[in-house]
């Protein structure tokens, strides 16, 4: 699937900000990915499984956890993904 348009920020603006999307990676060889557990129940396993696959390939791996699925990443986790990481994948699960 593949998804088209800007993506659409809902957080805290009267108005949803419009922000381009980044284009893809044509590869992951020799990027760092975040692994982002929002702390939903089971989201845990999926990006275990996931982070096991990556590092099968030799994909660089680092893990961050929120504390709460009801609040954003704090600050501090927001920097350091963006700081020692190429890309970030976000679990969802129940």
């Amino acid at each position: 699937m593949t998804l088209e348009g800007p993506l659409l920020d809902p957080t805290a603006e009267r108005q949803a900000a419009s922000r381009p999307r980044l284009p893809r990676p044509s590869s992951l060889d020799g990027l760092t990915v975040a692994v982002l557990d929002i702390s939903k129940p089971r989201g845990d396993v999926f990006l275990d499984r996931l982070a096991e696959r990556l590092d099968e390939r030799g994909i660089a791996v680092r893990r961050y956890r929120k504390p709460t699925v009801a609040r954003l990443a704090p600050l501090e986790v927001q920097q350091a993904i963006v700081d020692e990481c190429d890309i970030v994948v976000e679990g969802l699960a129940d």
